[in-house]
């Protein structure tokens, strides 16, 4: 670079650096942009640190990167036909890919951020991620509520963020800076989500609902049943099998061969079809438009009818719904590998593991104490098939529960029997015990 070209971009980053060196006090975001759209990226968004929208997010960022002033929100697009095969292989190399391609991007643009005195930090985009703290938070930033602020696009039905132009067909990454920006983007004033419910239809075991309701459970077991907490169930179902032939009735070959893929070539999606049959976006919403008959007959249907296993929780409405919807795919019943290692946990997770469909007609108040290490007071309200928690005891309980903290997730876990908790005292109940088999119905583990 020649003396005059380095001050020609020198000029571009607004503020003058801060005495003993540093990144400047702003970046130009025009200069900005166009770094990320040559390093890689398809479509680029400037948030602070200080944007009510990542609040939540805020301490997470600044624990992974303590300098952080301003998140870098950016999107590479991904192939839509080859999402939308049912030949799940080729969808799952477009993700594998393309995830490799957008964490090549973010670190491209650390790479020439730090040329010019600006530094940053890219965290991962899909895995590794910090498993040490599974099953609760793993990943370091939450990117879709990062680009929905940034302006890359809206939440939709189907819970991922649907880009304005390229839809649903896209991988979010971030990258962290220890600058401000002279622009910030803010959220687009539409969502691109047609509401068109194609991901309802879709969906193998009813994880979304035409009302919007998200069973994330359904989808966590079925469609991640190859990454975390279904390889913990294969596992122990390996040691749980008194041989090879007891291991064969409960896992086909065929089954074994895909685990066996994804440890080697990358952890594969069982479903993802809400993204691709999802229509939205300038670029892909001609051919719907076009013909929504055809549409659904071309990228609907193949998913629909392909016979597959389903991967659910005995008891669950996902079974449910699985079996009435589509007779024709083998229904296997697994573990939900979600296993909360502390009290906090355990009433955190209530709401990704609730049953509505279990829960009709159930209404009670629940006021749990929990004594021991974990010492905590909590109230859950399952009413009208909806779910409450909160601190203390609320109201007038249907029934009271004292149990020993670290005995109780064991029951959670399985590893202890109700019976034998009452026996020994470490579970003491006031109140119709059948209120507490009902709770039990309302969170299929």
């Amino acid at each position: 670079m020649t003396a005059m070209s380095s001050e020609t971009e020198s000029s571009k980053i607004a503020g003058a650096a801060p005495q003993g060196g540093g990144a400047p006090s702003a970046v130009d975001s025009h200069w900005l942009r166009e770094l990320a759209l040559e390093a890689g990226a398809e479509d680029v968004g400037f948030v602070s640190i200080d944007r009510e929208e990542i609040a939540e997010e805020r301490p997470h960022i600044l624990e992974a990167f303590p300098r952080t002033r301003t998140l870098i929100s950016i999107v590479t697009r991904l192939n839509p036909d080859n999402v939308r095969s049912s030949q799940r292989s080729i969808g799952n190399l477009e993700f594998h890919r393309n995830y490799e391609h957008v964490n090549h991007v973010a670190a491209e643009i650390v790479r020439r951020l730090a040329r010019h005195g600006i530094r940053a930090v890219n965290p991962s985009a899909a895995f590794p991620m910090e498993m040490d703290e599974y099953p609760g938070r793993i990943w370091v930033v939450a990117l879709k509520p990062v680009a929905v602020a940034a302006g890359l696009g809206q939440m939709g039905i189907h819970r991922s963020v649907i880009h304005p132009k390229f839809g649903s067909f896209i991988n979010l990454g971030v990258v962290l800076i220890d600058a401000d920006v002279t622009t910030q983007t803010r959220p687009i004033d539409f969502n691109p989500c047609l509401s068109c419910k194609l991901c309802v239809a879709a969906c193998p075991v009813g994880a979304i609902a035409p009302d919007g309701y998200f069973n994330f459970g359904a989808c966590f077991t079925h469609n991640y049943r190859e990454f975390m907490g279904g390889f913990t169930d294969w596992v122990e179902t390996i040691a749980e099998s008194r041989d090879a032939r007891a291991l064969r009735s409960k896992v086909s070959d065929a089954e074994q061969s895909s685990m066996w893929q994804s440890l080697s070539f990358g952890a594969n999606y069982k479903a993802a079809y809400c993204i691709a049959v999802c229509p939205a976006g300038e670029d892909v919403i001609g051919p719907y438009n076009a013909d929504r008959a055809a549409f659904a007959r071309e990228v609907l249907d193949p998913l629909v009818q392909k016979k597959e296993p389903l991967y659910v929780v005995a008891g669950s409405d996902a079974e449910d719904y699985a079996r009435r919807r589509f007779p024709h795919k083998a229904i296997r019943l697994v573990g939900g590998g979600l296993r909360p290692r502390t009290i906090d946990g355990f009433l955190q997770g209530l709401s990704l593991v609730f049953q509505r469909g279990k829960a009709k007609g159930l209404e009670a108040i629940y006021h749990f104490t929990f004594t021991g290490t974990q010492s905590r007071k909590a109230t859950v309200v399952v009413r009208n098939r909806q779910l409450a928690i909160s601190d203390g005891h609320v109201g007038k309980a249907d029934i009271a529960v004292v149990t020993e903290s670290k005995s109780w997730l064991a029951f959670v876990y399985k590893e202890r029997s109700l019976a034998s908790m009452l026996l020994t005292g470490r579970l003491r109940i006031k109140g119709p015990p059948k209120l507490l088999l009902a709770f039990g119905r309302c969170f299929a583990t």
